[in-house]
């Protein structure tokens, strides 16, 4: 990841996209590594007794891999000063997730910028809505 030159940085700028296929397994080590033994992440009869065509994925999985995009964008994870959204959608086992985000505002003397998310399945579904992410153009060192 390289570093973001704040010169650059302008509203409405764009993030690049980032697109990941969440995987069952993905889903299961994620379960096991937060220790969150609910059984709609990978009993996909227990997915279909709630409602849902499979096992769906965690929603702070999701909004990790949302995570790596700003982080991507900004030049490190030590970059992403916050970041909220609302869980809209489930995603489901299979799926593939798309982020995206643009430049909301810029604050050149507080060496920040405010940056407006979301998340889509190719399935159609806006999974992660209403997302902002505050991001350090300067280093902390």
């Amino acid at each position: 990841m390289s570093p973001l030159a704040p010169a650059d940085v302008t509203v409405g700028g764009a993030l690049a996209p980032l697109t990941r296929t969440v995987t069952q397994d993905q889903i299961t080590a994620y379960a096991a590594a937060a220790g969150d033994p609910n059984p709609i992440h990978t009993d996909p009869d227990v997915a279909r007794a709630f409602g849902f065509p499979a096992p769906i994925a965690h929603g702070m999985l999701t909004l990790a891999i949302l995570t790596e995009a700003v982080a991507a964008w900004a030049g490190g994870y030590d970059r992403v000063a916050s970041i909220s959204v609302r869980f809209s959608r489930p995603l489901i086992a299979g799926d593939t997730i798309t982020c995206t985000g643009r430049v909301a505002d810029v604050d050149v003397a507080a060496g920040m910028a405010g940056l407006e998310l979301e998340a889509l399945s190719d399935r159609g579904d806006r999974v992660l809505t209403n997302g902002r992410a505050s991001v350090r153009l300067v280093s902390r060192d």
